[in-house]
């Protein structure tokens, strides 16, 4: 009887050693599976967060195109309007690139040369630029629009970085050599300067809007050919 007994025992405590081994797996099995939950949590808000960024930047850009149409066709009554001089044609565009200051700043030829090759100059110039120097036009800075960004200090919430900002592509005379409405390969005949007086519905523009979201890196580009 004690033998049996001494034997009892010893399966006794052999059952406790493979309960304990039991208990413990299960607790890393649901510590890796809360892990992960959390994991997944986080990278749900993380894509939630850059959708809501993304959404404000194109929202932006559209805000940046519908700016530049108002500039090209009106009606447009800010005090440094230059809608008027576009709409008889005495549009100041350069040979190469773009307008980087003055009255004409953000017009462009629609191409420019890169290290000997030729690009179109909505590729080739830095929109996102917001120096003196700029090549690009911030949204109301000849309509006397406004658009609420970070970058002022009465901003609330979440907003964009900044305003948006475009160039204006004069393209009437690709547009005109390509009778099938072609925007690639044509040879660009010449483009209007300031003494010039080009009948009114007579021109065609290929307008780059950049939108911004919270960040400056988070940008959403929109395009629109616009025949005033």
């Amino acid at each position: 009887m004690r033998k049996r007994t001494h034997w009892r025992a010893e399966l006794i405590e052999k059952q406790r050693g493979i309960s304990l081994l039991t208990v413990l797996l299960i607790l890393l099995i649901v510590s890796l599976l809360g892990t992960a939950s959390v994991q997944i949590t986080m990278m749900s808000e993380r894509g939630a967060r850059n959708d809501r960024d993304m959404d404000l930047a194109w929202q932006a850009a559209e805000m940046g195109l519908v700016g530049a149409e108002i500039e090209v066709q009106g009606p447009n009554n800010s005090s440094n309007s230059r809608t008027q001089k576009i709409l008889s044609g005495h549009v100041n565009i350069p040979t190469t690139g773009c307008q980087t200051n003055g009255d004409w700043r953000g017009f462009c030829f629609y191409e420019t040369k890169v290290k000997g090759k030729s690009r179109p100059t909505w590729l080739a110039v830095d929109i996102a630029e917001t120096g003196s120097a700029s090549p690009s036009v911030e949204f109301g800075a000849f309509t006397g629009l406004s658009f609420a960004s970070a970058n002022q200090n009465d901003g609330k919430g979440i907003q964009p970085a900044y305003e948006p900002r475009y160039i204006i592509e004069d393209v009437s005379d690709i547009e005109s050599l390509n009778a099938g409405g072609g925007m690639v390969g044509a040879r660009y005949a010449s483009a209007a300067d300031p003494n010039t007086t080009v009948k009114a519905g007579g021109r065609v523009y290929r307008i780059t809007s950049l939108g911004f979201g919270p960040r400056k890196d988070i940008q959403a580009a929109v395009q629109s050919i616009y025949r005033n």
